[in-house]
């Protein structure tokens, strides 16, 4: 287990979920993984929901927002980056050929947002601590265990993270020729970057996949299928990972289980 206050430039801080049912998606999210919740208003009088793992908050449980309704959205996981300076990582997103999505814009007192995307495509957040820093726990059944970008142009995806947040880097070399990143902060990986599997287009798309951590991946698909979740991929053991599995919940969201 891993308590954190706080989250260096770079770090994977914070992710969330935009979903069109925000309580059919706390009674899934709560079978998979014990979450407790505490619900809070909204500006345009919805709600949303705090995730919590004992008094540690790991993640928010939100609604969508308009656009995202009106397209018919399916529920969509968030990754957010620690940035000392939201405004500067905005201004500089175009040089280091990135697009500028959404932002920067403060949250109450809680930090400043920016939403953008690599090259090949990829919403991504950066998050700017004001009160709220990011996930209080890391690393333990139930909290944020780690996540990967799956792009088409994953060699200008590393280059961007490197000129953005200076992520240094490890290679690794993949069965089939080609090659997973890790992008590193402080010396430590803290997000991968990967070619979209060939095999797996019907059910990966370009994009973030956020990982939580289960003491039994095989305990967790079972709660998540009997809670009307899906298994986009089966449980298996990766080389240098453990065993994980990509599952979708009844809204459309895509998130992956890792062993810990």
């Amino acid at each position: 287990m891993t308590k954190r206050t706080g989250f260096s430039e770079g770090e994977v801080c914070w992710t969330d979920l935009q979903t069109n049912d925000v309580e059919a998606a706390k009674s899934f999210y709560s079978d998979v993984f014990g979450w407790r919740y505490e619900d809070l208003p909204t500006p345009d009088g919805r709600s949303y929901a705090r995730a919590f793992l004992g008094d540690g908050l790991v993640t928010v449980i939100a609604p969508q927002n308009p656009l995202q309704e009106a397209a018919g959205a399916s529920g969509q996981w968030n990754v957010y980056f620690a940035t000392e300076d939201a405004r500067e990582l905005a201004d500089g997103l175009a040089h280091a050929g990135g697009t500028l999505e959404f932002g920067p814009e403060a949250v109450g007192e809680t930090g400043v947002m920016v939403f953008f995307a690599p090259p090949g495509g990829g919403t991504t957040g950066a998050w700017q601590a004001g009160k709220h820093a990011g996930t209080a726990r890391t690393e333990e059944p139930g909290a944020l265990a780690w996540a990967e970008l799956l792009t088409p142009e994953p060699q200008s995806a590393v280059g961007f993270f490197q000129q953005v947040f200076g992520h240094e880097v490890t290679e690794y070399p993949q069965y089939d020729g080609g090659t997973y990143t890790t992008l590193m902060a402080d010396g430590t990986e803290v997000a991968g970057i990967a070619t979209v599997p060939a095999d797996a287009e019907s059910t990966l798309t370009p994009g973030w996949q956020v990982y939580f951590g289960v003491s039994s991946v095989a305990d967790a698909v079972t709660a998540a299928v009997a809670a009307g979740g899906v298994v986009l991929i089966e449980p298996d053991e990766v080389e240098e990972a453990g065993t994980i599995a990509t599952l979708q919940d009844p809204q459309g969201g895509v998130f992956s289980i890792l062993e810990v």
